[in-house]
Formats: structure tokens, C-alpha cells, sequence
């Protein structure tokens, strides 16, 4: 698929200002299962719709652990990812031996926005096909942050992205005001909610395909602040969690589900 020649390359622009390549890469996130993403003042939670390719396979790993205080989900190509999370990685263990303290969240937001962007001015990269969530805690509080392919970067009271996220965003649309003043569990209850939102009638939620981030911010006997490490809950660990959120709860209606593309999209 041609359009006069704009789409060969990530550095050209169209006559409409366009570069065809971060639009193709845009659709790859788009492939991918939603993943959602919740902030309040103390907690910042992860929540993940994983998908296998076939019945045979395993659930494709949706919510990667970077740091003590510092985590991501994806939505895409999961090979994107991987690289992207890999850097973020260095750079937070880089931050720790040179300054000896964790890595603030929106400096290693940009620079894998920088990152990413450098791949539109260099004619033998292509953008990297992967959306991000990246959510952490720094001196400043709780952060969340959605990386896209043009490397824009943004912060976030709430963000859904992937296959069928429109309707994840309605729910976080509607219950926005109620965010900021969740607690850990109440979290974790709306971003389930939001996630099962997004699923045709004939799936649900269960202990296998959805996955649960959390990383936030308590209070020690002596008023001060103490980070709560990111903690991943996948599996059996889930099961308590799905219990609280979706008891009582309808299955949504909607259209089926798209079944996405054939490429390695999570």
C-alpha cells in the first residue's frame, strides 16, 4: 500500500504534514489487547488484558517490572517493547550508581520519548510499533505517563490503550472525579472494571489472561513517606482481586471483539 511515495520512509512529510510511518505504527498499538492505567494521590495501578496467539500457547506477558518504583504495560508489537523496556532498565540502574537514587519518572518518560523520536529523523529506523503505559512513584508523588510512537509523551490521570479501549476510556471518563482519593483496593477495582468494559460478550475476565500492576506511596508510624515497590500480580494472585471487583457486576454489551492482526501484537 502506497501513497505517492510518503509511507517509504519515517522521515518524509506528505503535503498534509503527515509521516505515514507513525500512522502505520499507531494501528500496531491499536492490534494489541487494552491495557489500562489509574493515578490517585498514593498509588498508581496497572491493569492488563493479555492474549495468546493460540490455544497451545501461553498469555503473552503484558506488565513488565523496570524498577523497585517503576513499571510499564504495553500495547503492540511485545519485541518494541522488550527493547524499550530494556533501556529503561539501564537507565534506572545507571541512576542509582552515578547519583544513588531512583531515577525520576518523567526523565526516563523522556527519554524513551527522545528515543522514539530520533527514529523519525534517521531514514534506516522505523518507529517502534508499541504503546506504553509507565507508571511510577518519585519524590514528587505517583506518576502516570502513555508513550506513543511519535515519541510524544504525556502525563496521565487515567489512560486506556489498545484494541477496544474506547470503551476502557468511557468508564475512566465517567468515574474520573472519583480517582484521586482511591485508595489501593479501590483502584485496582476500577481499572478491572474499565478493562472488563472492553471485552465482547463471549469473554471474560480470568486468573489467566488479565494481570494487575501496582506501585504507590504510604505512610510509616513516624508521618513519613515509604514507597511501596511495584508488585506484579499475575495468576492464582489475581483471583482475589477479580473477586472483589467484578462481584455484582453485568457483562457488558457490545460488538464482538476484532481479532487483531497476525503479527506478534500483546
Amino acid at each position: 500500500m502506497f501513497r505517492n511515495n510518503y509511507d517509504n520512509d519515517a522521515i518524509t512529510f506528505s503535503p498534509q504534514g503527515r509521516i505515514f510511518q507513525i500512522e502505520y505504527a499507531s494501528e500496531a498499538v491499536k492490534q494489541g489487547s487494552v491495557t489500562v492505567g489509574l493515578c490517585s494521590k498514593t498509588h498508581v495501578v496497572l491493569v492488563a488484558l493479555k492474549r495468546n496467539a493460540e490455544d497451545l500457547s501461553s498469555y503473552q506477558k503484558k506488565i513488565i517490572g523496570i524498577d523497585t518504583h517503576l513499571g510499564l504495560s504495553l500495547a503492540g508489537l511485545a519485541s518494541d517493547a522488550r527493547v524499550l523496556s530494556n533501556f529503561m532498565k539501564r537507565q534506572a540502574l545507571a541512576s542509582k550508581m552515578t547519583y544513588g537514587r531512583p531515577i525520576p519518572i518523567e526523565r526516563i518518560v523522556d527519554q524513551i520519548g527522545d528515543r522514539a523520536q530520533t527514529n523519525t529523523q534517521n531514514y534506516s529506523n522505523r518507529p517502534y510499533g508499541v504503546g506504553l503505559l509507565v507508571a511510577g512513584v518519585d519524590d514528587t508523588g505517583p506518576h502516570l505517563f502513555e508513550f506513543q510512537p511519535s515519541g510524544m509523551t504525556q502525563e496521565m490521570v487515567a489512560c486506556a490503550i489498545g484494541a477496544r479501549s474506547q470503551m476502557a476510556r468511557t468508564y475512566l471518563e465517567r468515574n474520573l472525579d472519583a480517582f484521586a482519593d482511591c485508595g489501593r483496593e479501590d483502584l485496582v477495582t476500577h481499572g478491572l472494571k474499565a478493562l472488563k468494559e472492553s471485552l465482547s460478550q463471549d469473554r471474560e475476565l480470568t486468573v489467566e489472561n488479565a494481570s494487575v500492576g501496582i506501585v504507590g506511596l504510604s505512610r510509616t508510624e513516624g508521618g513519613k513517606r515509604k514507597v511501596e515497590g511495584f508488585r506484579l500480580y499475575d495468576g492464582e494472585e489475581m483471583a482475589p482481586l477479580l473477586e472483589r471487583a467484578l462481584e455484582g457486576t453485568t457483562k457488558p454489551e457490545g460488538e464482538t471483539e476484532g481479532q487483531g492482526d497476525s503479527m506478534d501484537t500483546s
